[in-house]
């Protein structure tokens, strides 16, 4: 266990590669990005029809400018805003600001992803010898059992 999870603090949030918290970097993404609402359909009665609580946030490439290069180009592949827009939403509330909070956790997931380091190098690895000398004389044995199962063909 570590030391802050042993004092009951919650645990710093680990680094990214870029340099770059995906908390800060999906804050600033956020506050670039086109925020629209709408009537959102599900619970809420009379004040449905009326209200605007559907949350839906719209992320484009030039939505990145502000954030570090090599940030932003990591985030824009990752989400693939070289091809389309990404759009989020939230109607799972019937509080605006509870589905923006919402959106801007999903935001936040997927720039962390983004930003999060990839899977070390694979190295090749070849079996042992020992290990082909087992494969071949298992593979011998399943020969002969197979072979007994035949019928015998006499040789004239």
């Amino acid at each position: 266990m570590t030391p802050s999870a042993q004092e009951g603090r919650p645990p710093r949030e680990r680094p990214s590669p870029t340099g770059l918290p995906a908390q800060e970097a999906a804050a600033r993404i956020a506050e670039q990005a086109d925020w629209r609402y709408s009537r959102a359909s599900g619970p809420g009665g009379q004040r449905r029809d009326h209200a605007q609580t559907r949350a839906e946030l719209t992320v484009r490439a030039a939505d990145l400018e502000g954030l570090p290069d090599r940030v932003a180009r990591r985030i824009g592949a990752a989400l693939g805003l070289d091809r389309r827009p990404l759009r989020l939403t939230s109607q799972a509330e019937r509080s605006r600001e509870r589905n923006r909070e919402i959106v801007l956790e999903r935001l936040e997931r997927r720039v962390a992803g983004a930003l999060a380091p990839g899977p070390p190098p694979r190295r090749p690895t070849r079996p042992s010898r020992a290990a082909r000398e087992r494969r071949l004389a298992e593979k011998a044995r399943r020969a002969q059992v197979k072979a007994g199962r035949r019928p015998r063909v006499d040789e004239p």
